[in-house]
């Protein structure tokens, strides 16, 4: 572990950065619909800020690994984030709605900056035998912050108001950048270890991610079960609404995941070493598929227990996810293969949720069984990801 910067810096700065990031879709969302009045711009906000991830994402990581001082880079994202944030604020109700919406596209493509942008720095600050136990921890701070963000988003916007609740977001994740700006450097490259251009560096990522049969099929498994998650979410107020009694108790169920998720991750933390991170990343969706399957069947208390059950699912599943990344991935191209598989996933949530609308008003408990199929599907799929003729060394080049 490098000297004068410990894990519990990278863990608090971690946190705090996701943590803000999970509160300001919510924020934005409340804030939007208190100074707009309209529903439609207020969820045109959340889609610009998160739709842009995907573009976003493959480039930051590129610029990340030509930096010599990547840390300094990703502080720099993290405060025209939280910058971002402020100004959206700052123009709903005073500017045209295509303004606020554009806005937030630009913040949005920094967006990957608070999740893989932060992780693809871990082996530098847990080297060796460290870095197991500390990729779970890493892990563990997605699953508090997206049971702390929303949490804290609803109860500063009840106390001091849907504004405040966004300034918050943004100085959490601010509060990070000094955590981000003393990150280690990365070592002085050989001749023939300089990073390649941006454009070719984007190439190069993706290739990696192609032909590296390990990293291939964790990715596939990972981005078709956001799909399956995004499914789920778009059905939580209705499942609230026509199971628990009331629109607003569906939240429970993402709190309950989150809960679980949490828990399952700190388990590892202590055997990091007890099943192999490929094994876990497939046997993780087939738990999801479990889960989504018993919430099909309608009833509360089976409701409660398929949410702490998805929880087992997702949480580990996410360090396995980067365990196998961490592995695979060659250290100059590092940040852009986390920044574009975090990007991925985005993306693969929001069309899961985008799918699941218009399904969810036909039939709620089959939209829960053919997102529990999905997530079959991210485990099934996988077999044939990634085979012959991609399983050759990679290029020379390539890493």
């Amino acid at each position: 572990m490098p000297k004068g910067y410990s894990i519990r810096a990278y863990l608090a700065g971690a946190t705090a950065a996701r943590a803000g990031d999970e509160m300001s879709g919510p924020a934005l969302l409340l804030a939007g619909l208190a100074l707009t009045g309209s529903a439609t711009e207020a969820s045109s906000l959340l889609a610009g800020i998160t739709v842009s991830a995907a573009i976003g994402g493959p480039v930051l990581g590129a610029l990340l690994d030509r930096a010599s001082r990547p840390g300094r880079l990703l502080a720099c994202a993290l405060a025209l984030y939280a910058t971002g944030l402020i100004a959206i604020l700052l123009g709903l109700g005073r500017v045209p709605t295509a303004c606020a919406v554009l806005l937030a596209v630009f913040t949005g493509l920094l967006g990957p900056a608070l999740s893989g942008g932060w992780t693809a720095q871990l082996p530098r600050v847990a080297a060796g035998g460290h870095l197991p136990r500390a990729n779970a921890l890493d892990a563990m701070t997605f699953s508090a912050a997206s049971l702390a963000g929303p949490a804290l988003a609803g109860g500063v916007a009840v106390t001091l108001g849907a504004s405040t609740a966004v300034v918050v977001a943004a100085a959490l994740v601010a509060a990070a950048a000094p955590a981000a700006w003393h990150l280690p450097t990365r070592p002085r490259p050989t001749p023939e270890g300089r990073p390649a251009a941006v454009t070719g560096a984007l190439a190069a990522g993706f290739r990696v991610i192609v032909r590296r049969p390990l990293l291939a099929r964790a990715t596939y498994t990972s981005v078709v079960c956001c799909v399956a998650q995004g499914m789920l979410a778009a059905c939580v107020p209705l499942l609230g609404a026509q199971v628990l009694g009331a629109a607003g108790r569906g939240a429970l169920l993402l709190s309950c995941a989150a809960v679980s998720a949490l828990a399952a991750n700190a388990v590892l933390a202590r055997h990091p070493r007890a099943l192999a991170p490929d094994t876990v990343v497939r046997a993780s969706a087939l738990v999801q598929a479990a889960a989504l399957a018993l919430a099909a069947t309608g009833r509360p208390a089976i409701l409660l227990v398929a949410a702490l059950v998805l929880g087992v699912g997702e949480g580990p599943q996410l360090t396995a996810l980067f365990a196998v990344r961490h592995r695979e991935a060659p250290d100059r191209l590092r940040g852009q293969i986390f920044t574009t598989g975090a990007s991925l996933k985005v993306t693969a949530f929001a069309l899961g949720a985008a799918v699941a609308g218009p399904l969810a008003t036909w039939s709620l408990p089959g939209t829960l069984t053919v997102a529990a199929g999905t997530a079959v599907g991210a485990a099934a799929g996988a077999a044939f990801v990634g085979r012959k003729p991609f399983d050759g060394p990679p290029r020379p080049g390539v890493g």
